[in-house]
């Protein structure tokens, strides 16, 4: 009876989740639109899963913020203004800067510092690359993801990771959100050369235990995405190689 009952357990975590991965995906593709009421019985039959899983992924996605409840029940897809997503974006600058900033104080290993160093070596190159006009601006993308993951890792902080994980369930918030975006800007390469540069500066002052001034830096380059969005946000074209792009609201619309 146990091990039937354990099987169970696995099978509707596995419906769960299921629901709300694909519930997410509808979501942030745009198949679901903002202010969009969303039916439980129209979502347990397009995703083929049933309704508690289906209530569950609601509730998982009304508290990551991508849908709100309504006031008299049920749930709509949220849509997000130029401010929301500027403040959603500092809030993961503020996250990653108290993150190097206890690195730094702390401490970091000789191991962990010569792979960082190993990283910017790779970022460098991808950056050279683009600036001499190779179209290969999403190797810099990946580069650029695992740079941030990594340098928020040197906390060996759980309790940083989940706000961390929090804030960035706004796809929109993520530190390479905006670089496609960027890519069709007149100014990419000098904003890239920028941010590299940053790069080097922060994993500078963790290697020297300057914890207030990494932090700073962190704070200073999540402002790039902040440019970023003030370039994509003149054209819905270009705000739409943004992640979570349909749940931004453009003026105007």
């Amino acid at each position: 009876m146990p091990q039937v009952a354990e099987r169970q357990d696995d099978k509707a975590g596995s419906q769960t989740m299921r629901a709300q991965l694909a519930l997410r995906e509808l979501v942030m593709s745009g198949e679901m639109r903002p202010g969009e009421r969303l039916s439980e019985l129209a979502i347990v039959e397009r995703i083929g899963v049933s309704r508690t899983p289906v209530r569950a992924a609601l509730m998982t996605l009304a508290d990551e913020g991508l849908v709100e409840h309504m006031p008299f029940g049920g749930f709509t897809v949220r849509s997000f203004n130029e401010v929301e997503v500027s403040d959603a974006i500092a809030v993961r600058g503020a996250v990653e800067g108290l993150a190097v900033r206890l690195a730094a104080e702390r401490g970091v290993s000789p191991m962990s510092l010569a792979s960082l160093r190993d990283l910017l070596r790779q970022l460098d190159e991808a950056v050279a690359l683009v600036v001499a006009d190779s179209d290969d601006f999403e190797a810099y993308v990946d580069l650029n993801a695992r740079f941030h993951r990594e340098i928020v890792g040197l906390a060996d902080s759980r309790v940083i990771e989940r706000q961390l994980e929090r804030v960035m369930t706004l796809p929109f918030a993520s530190p390479s959100a905006f670089l496609l975006a960027q890519a069709q800007s007149p100014q990419a390469r000098q904003i890239l050369i920028v941010a590299q540069d940053q790069h080097h500066c922060i994993v500078e002052a963790i290697e020297r235990r300057e914890g207030a001034r990494a932090e700073a830096l962190m704070c200073e380059h999540s402002r790039l995405a902040t440019r970023n969005l003030a370039n994509a946000l003149r054209s819905r074209k270009v705000l739409d190689l943004v992640p979570g792009a349909a749940l931004i609201h453009l003026r105007g619309e």
